[in-house]
């Protein structure tokens, strides 16, 4: 048969020509950067999903498999198989990704530039060269002659602790950094032997994790050897599909089963057999066609005297076991000439047949039968830990009742129990020490040093769930968020659901709506705050690091939280409500205020005003004044707040205690006898004196009367129409 092998040509990465281990920061690698150290914004950021490999890790990977490739021909769909192993192994330990591995014995990040040690025995777990070096030491301290891998714990020896650093393939020790290689790798041929001891070696380019199986093309046969082909070696046995053909055991059939590796498997044909003794027949498949009934034989043995006391079984039943040489139970007298059916005598000596306990023998007659199980011999004994010492039968255990005070193997719990002997069983407890990933607790038994790491992987991915990756337990808070190219299908439940763009699937809650609140404060004004409704609510399993909050940034309110109060600025009067004396406050703030001004109240007497600083009347209804804008309504409008009796804002003016001081009508000389009074004075109902015209007598006048009248009657009233008495010489002085 002819074989037709392509040969496929891959472009590998160019390499850098001075590879220098101290030129390129692990931060500044171009295929492994630390993903604490980006700082992105998620809403801004349209960069390609952490589940995708960018190109320059594309170029990678095409060049760790290449010359694999260049052994294999392109249609074998074998080789997609075995290499998306590798290609699993790698994506998950992000070796090909932006993101850094973690120790899992420090839950550090293992960057480019640290010296590594890789578990060659199972799992092929990367971690810290020094922190494998101090693991196996304390391993060591516990009287173990090897130790455990910390994740697959496959037993290493002393003489494998790890005191250098080499590459994956062992070849290269402290391999120089270099941007355009697999970190940690030398960028040779891996040369390792391959699986099944065929000969070859690893085509691949120096690698973590196992070897893929061998791609070279050898000649040959099927499992039943009837068929020749040209294989891969390493899948060199192979089925030719047809059935198999070869003897059977039984040597009365032939295998039926398809090509088949390894023996046979019995012969499963039924028939009918007898048993061994012939008196029985079953139906029962050939590789068990050999059996025995449940009957006794009932045969005469050959001494013709007694009967056969064995089962089923084929052929002669046998000589008599009593024939021959006899003698008494305890073996020392010979009895010759005795026939099978006779008991054989006594001989009344000691028994002397040594007893189970295996120090002392039989001290009865010789007897028939076994001897007494429990020896019963008194001899000094001394308990487990030789604290006691007593005379007991010898079948009996001496245990005493102290407690054994020595700390077991975990050197954490003392044995306490009774009478032991310095052989301390293992501690029972379960060790229950919090891990290094602060998740779980150490399920194995209590033990000595360090507890093994976390085996457990936590899978982040984002909500949709078609974009993930996995890390160690205790990793995932410091890693990032997986990032989805695919739109998020959640709705949202702030106001704003049909009018906000559209994210993409993401990791947690979803992010905060940014456009205006717009609700109504119960002020009439409206909220100017970013958007504060309800969010649907996060459904991660582990929680991530939080970002780091960026200096200057404004704080927004929380999710789900009620309006903050009113931010609006308004004019707001004093408590007198003076011109000029408006403030502008907050509108949540506002409230009323006194001014340096006096009062400036009209007292209740109507004619003078209030002298004490600037008060809320208790009568008074409080008029605020601001100058707001609204939507609808460019219109100045007033809050009215009334103030009762019982606030503790309001407070009576003065009372005036003036006399009265105004004029009286009609003109009167004499003053108003009542307090300072708002209404009209009360008439004058003062007496006045005047004399008549010639001073005869004098007349008695009310002073509202007197005042009301004309001059002419004023004259008029005061004559007393007498004669007049007065000389001329008087009536010239008086005119």
């Amino acid at each position: 048969m002819a074989t037709t092998t392509t040969t496929t040509t891959t472009t590998l990465p160019p390499r850098n020509p001075n590879p220098n281990p101290n030129s390129p920061a692990p931060s500044d690698h171009p295929l492994l950067s630390s993903s604490s150290a980006s700082d992105d914004d998620d809403d801004a950021s349209d960069d390609v999903s952490n589940g995708d490999a960018d190109p320059s890790s594309a170029a990678l990977e095409r060049s760790i498999f290449a010359s694999y490739l260049r052994t294999s021909p392109d249609d074998d769909d074998a080789i997609d198989d075995d290499l998306s192993k590798l290609r699993s192994f790698l994506s998950s330990s992000s070796l090909l990704r932006r993101r850094l591995p973690s120790c899992l014995i420090c839950l550090d990040p293992l960057r480019p530039s640290h010296p590594v040690w890789s578990c060659s025995a199972s799992c092929h777990a990367l971690f810290h060269l020094p922190c494998i070096q101090s693991w196996a030491r304390q391993s060591l301290h516990l009287r173990s002659p090897d130790w455990p891998c910390p994740k697959c714990r496959s037993p290493y020896p002393k003489t494998l602790i790890p005191k250098s650093y080499f590459c994956f393939c062992g070849k290269v020790q402290d391999p120089p950094l270099d941007p355009w290689i697999l970190p940690h790798s030398c960028g040779e041929i891996c040369g390792r032997p391959l699986a099944g001891e065929c000969g070859h070696t690893c085509l691949l380019l120096c690698h973590p994790g196992p070897c893929p199986p061998c791609p070279v093309l050898a000649s040959s046969q099927c499992f039943c050897g009837r068929r020749a082909d040209v294989r891969r070696c390493a899948r060199r046995r192979f089925s030719c599909g047809e059935p198999c053909n070869k003897p059977l055991p039984c040597g009365s059939h032939r295998c039926p089963t398809t090509c088949h590796d390894g023996p046979c498997l019995p012969c499963r044909v039924r028939g009918t057999y007898k048993c061994a003794c012939g008196a029985e027949e079953q139906e029962r498949i050939c590789a068990e066609r050999e059996f025995r009934c449940d009957r006794p034989c009932g045969g005469t043995l050959a001494c013709g005297r007694h009967e056969c006391g064995r089962g089923c079984h084929a052929g002669a039943c046998g000589a008599c076991p009593l024939q021959g040489r006899r003698t008494c139970p305890c073996g020392k007298k010979e009895h010759l000439g005795l026939s099978c059916d006779a008991q054989v005598p006594t001989c009344g000596s000691t028994c002397g047949k040594m007893l189970g306990c295996g120090m002392h023998r039989c001290p009865e007659r010789c007897h028939r039968g076994a001897c007494v199980e429990n020896c019963r011999i008194v001899v000094l004994k001394s308990c487990r830990c030789g604290s006691m010492k007593k005379e007991v039968p010898c079948y009996q255990d001496l245990t005493c009742e102290r407690k054994c005070q020595r700390v077991r193997d975990c050197g954490r719990h003392a044995c306490r129990r009774r009478c032991c002997g310095g052989d301390c069983p293992p501690c029972p407890e379960i060790c229950d020490r919090k891990l290094r990933c602060n998740n779980h607790k150490c399920p194995s038994p209590c033990h000595r040093g360090a507890c093994s790491p976390c085996p457990l992987m936590v899978s982040i991915s984002c909500y949709c769930g078609e974009t993930r990756f996995e890390v160690p337990c205790g990793t995932e808070k410091n890693q990032k968020p997986p990032k989805c190219s695919k739109r998020c299908f959640i709705s949202r439940l702030c106001r704003h659901k049909s009018e906000c763009r559209p994210h993409k699937c993401h990791y947690g809650a979803c992010p905060p709506c940014r456009m205006t609140c717009g609700e109504e404060l119960p002020c009439g004004h409206k909220c100017r705050e970013r958007c504060h409704g309800p969010i649907p609510p996060p459904n991660p399993e582990f929680t991530l690091k939080p970002k780091k909050k960026r200096i200057g940034r404004s704080i927004e309110c929380t999710p789900g939280s009620p309006c903050p109060p009113c931010r609006e600025i308004v004019l707001v009067s004093c408590f007198g409500q003076h011109i000029g004396e408006e403030r502008p406050l907050v509108c949540s703030t506002k409230k009323p205020f006194p001014c340096q001004n006096l009062c400036g109240n009209l007292l209740p007497c109507g004619n003078h005003y209030c002298t004490k600083s600037c008060h809320v009347l208790k009568s008074q209804l409080f008029v605020l004044d601001h100058n707001e804008k609204h939507e609808n309504s460019h219109q100045q409008e007033s809050i009215i707040l009334p103030f009762n009796a019982q606030s503790p804002l309001a407070e009576p003016c003065e009372e005036c205690y003036l006399p009265c001081q105004k004029d009286r009508e009609p003109s009167c000389s004499h003053p108003c006898p009542l307090r300072c009074h708002s209404d009209n004075c009360p008439p004058c109902k003062v007496l006045v004196k005047r004399a008549c015209h010639c001073g005869a007598m004098v007349h008695v006048f009310e002073c509202l009367y007197y005042n009301s009248m004309s001059d002419e009657e004023q004259q008029r009233v005061r004559t007393c129409s007498g004669p007049c008495h007065r000389s001329m010489s008087d009536v010239h002085v008086i005119l």
